[in-house]
C-alpha cells in the first residue's frame, strides 16, 4: 500500500476535531453553562473515542465539526435526562409491569407529593411527641377492610412471604401442592424463596390435581406450614382439583401448624362485577381461617409496589420483630400512597371511582367505544393525508400484572394501517415520542387499546401518533 493511499485512510481520523476545539463552540459552551464543564467533556471524550473505534472497524461516519458536536450534545442529553419518565399505556394491559403497574390515584399522588415537600410525621407519635410505629399509618386501615387482627407492609410481596416463611418454617418443614411452585416475572421461583427463608420444601399432589389427604399424609414432626400460594401468571384447565384455603387452614389447626395464603393479587373487591371470574379477596382468606395472608400492593389493590402482610396478631408481631422486617420496610413515599389508597376503600363506590386499576376494569364496552371513535376521527385529522388508515375493531384487554391469568375484557382497538410505514417502525417511533407511547402490533398494525388511557391523555396520544408518522415518512424515525 502507498504513503497515499495511508494517509487517505487515515484522514477521517485525522479530520476529527479535539477536545479544546469542541469547547469553543457556542452549542457547546451553552452546554457547559447549563450542565457543568466536567459533563461535558466527559461526554466529548467518550464520543471521539466511540467514532475512532467504529472508524478504525471500517465505518464511514461524518467527522466535520458540526456532526460530532451534535453527537456530544445528544450524549450530553443523554445523561441529563431522566430515563424513568412518563408513559402513555395504550397497549389494554390495564396492569402491564414494564410501565409501572398500577397507576396511583389522584389522592395517593397527592398525599406523596405533600410528604415528598418537607418534613412528615412518618415515625413520631403526635400526641406525647415520641418515636412511634410508621406501619401504624396503615395497621388500622388494613385490619378495618380486611378483618385481620394485625398487619404490617414490607418492600414488595417476595419480600413479605420471604420473611413470612422465615419467621413461621425456617430449620423446619413448608408443605406446597406441586402446582403451585410458581415462578412469578423476575426470577421470582417459590422453591428457590422456600429456600432462602431456612425451610424444607415438601411438594405434594401433582401438577393439576392436589388433595387434602395429600396434605394430611405428608405432615410430620417437622412440619411447621401448609403454604398456599395463588398461580398469579398462569392457568391449570381441564382435569383439575385443588383445596380451598379454609380447608387448608382447618386442617393446618387440627395438627398445631400455621397457614399461609399468598394470595399475590391483594384484591379487595368482588372482581365478578366486572365481568371476570371470581378472584380471592383478602377478606375472604382472613375469613376462612388464614394465620398469614401475603400480597402485592400494586396489583388489584391499586396502591405503590408493597407486600402486605395480613394475620393472626401474635404471629404478625413476631414477623415485624424479625430482623428481615427492618431490611425489607417501607419508606414514607410508599406509606403515604398506600394509606391513600386504603382510605379511598373505606367507600367502595369512591374506590371504583378514583382508583385507576379498577376505573378501568369497570369500563363498560360502550364507554369505550365512544372514546375509540373520538381518537379515530381525531387520528384521521391529524396524521398525513393518505399516509395512516384509521380503523376500529374489536379485540381484547388483559388484567396483567399476575393477576386473572388467562381473562380477558372486550374492548374497541384503534388500528393504524399504512402500506407506507411498516407497523415496528412505527411502533418504536411512538415508543420515542415525549412521552412515549406503548402499542401493540397485530395483523401488522399498530393498535391502541382505549381502555388503558388514563383521563387526560388524549390530546397527547394524537400529537405523538402525528409525529411518529411524520418521522417515519421523513426516515426520522431510526434516528428517534
Amino acid at each position: 500500500m502507498s504513503t497515499r493511499e495511508t494517509a487517505n485512510d487515515a484522514s477521517p481520523l485525522r479530520g476529527l476535531p479535539a477536545v479544546s476545539r469542541l469547547l469553543q463552540d457556542e452549542r457547546i459552551q451553552q452546554a457547559v453553562a447549563e450542565h457543568g464543564r466536567d459533563l461535558v467533556v466527559d461526554c466529548a471524550r467518550e464520543v471521539l473515542e466511540e467514532i475512532r473505534r467504529r472508524l478504525k472497524s471500517g465505518e464511514t461516519l461524518p467527522t466535520d465539526l458540526s456532526s460530532v458536536v451534535g453527537a456530544v450534545l445528544r450524549e450530553v442529553e443523554r445523561w441529563s435526562t431522566l430515563s424513568l419518565r412518563r408513559a402513555i399505556n395504550a397497549t389494554g394491559v390495564v396492569l402491564h409491569t414494564g410501565l409501572g403497574r398500577a397507576v396511583l390515584a389522584e389522592p395517593a399522588r397527592q398525599a406523596v407529593a405533600e410528604v415528598a415537600m418537607g418534613h412528615s410525621m412518618l415515625e413520631i407519635d403526635r400526641d406525647t411527641g415520641e418515636r412511634g410505629d410508621r406501619i401504624e399509618h396503615v395497621r388500622d386501615l388494613l385490619c378495618r377492610l380486611t378483618g385481620a387482627e394485625d398487619a404490617t407492609v414490607v418492600n414488595n410481596n417476595a419480600g413479605a412471604v420471604l420473611l413470612a416463611i422465615t419467621v413461621l418454617a425456617q430449620g423446619r418443614e413448608v408443605i406446597i401442592s406441586r402446582g403451585q411452585l410458581v415462578e412469578i416475572g423476575g426470577a421470582f421461583r417459590m422453591p428457590d424463596i422456600i429456600a432462602q427463608s431456612g425451610a424444607r420444601l415438601v411438594e405434594v399432589g401433582t401438577t393439576n390435581r392436589t388433595r387434602l389427604s395429600d396434605y394430611e399424609r405428608a405432615i410430620t414432626s417437622e412440619t411447621a406450614l401448609i403454604l398456599r400460594c395463588h398461580p398469579s401468571n398462569f392457568r391449570i384447565v381441564g382435569f383439575t382439583e385443588e383445596v380451598s384455603t379454609g380447608e387448608l387452614a382447618s386442617l393446618a389447626h387440627r395438627h398445631g401448624l400455621h397457614m399461609l395464603d399468598d394470595v399475590g393479587s391483594g384484591c379487595l373487591v368482588n372482581t365478578e362485577q366486572f365481568g371476570l371470574e371470581h378472584e380471592p379477596t383478602l377478606q375472604e382468606s382472613v375469613q376462612a381461617g388464614s394465620d398469614v395472608v401475603t400480597c402485592s400492593g400494586d396489583k388489584l389493590l391499586g396502591g405503590p409496589q408493597a407486600g402486605i402482610i395480613l394475620g393472626r396478631r401474635e404471629i404478625v408481631q413476631r414477623i415485624r420483630k424479625h430482623p428481615l422486617h427492618r431490611a425489607l420496610r417501607v419508606d414514607k413515599l410508599t406509606l403515604s400512597a398506600l394509606e391513600a389508597t386504603l382510605r379511598l376503600y373505606l367507600n367502595p363506590e369512591m374506590a371504583l371511582r378514583e382508583i385507576p386499576t379498577l376505573r378501568a376494569l369497570a369500563m363498560s364496552e360502550g364507554e369505550i367505544r365512544k372514546r375509540a371513535q373520538q381518537i379515530k376521527g381525531r387520528l384521521q385529522r391529524a396524521v398525513p393525508a393518505g399516509s395512516v388508515t384509521v380503523s376500529l375493531r374489536e379485540g381484547v384487554s388483559e388484567v396483567g400484572g399476575g393477576s386473572l391469568p388467562g381473562q380477558q375484557l372486550r374492548t374497541v382497538l384503534v388500528c393504524l394501517g399504512s402500506s407506507q410505514v411498516d407497523a415496528s417502525q412505527m411502533a418504536r417511533a411512538l415508543r420515542w415520542q415525549e412521552p412515549a407511547v406503548f402499542a401493540r402490533i397485530e395483523r401488522n398494525e399498530v393498535v391502541l387499546d382505549p381502555r388503558t388511557l388514563l383521563p387526560g391523555e388524549t390530546d397527547a396520544l394524537v400529537q405523538a401518533v402525528a409525529r411518529a408518522v411524520t418521522q417515519c415518512l421523513s426516515g426520522g424515525a431510526s434516528d428517534a
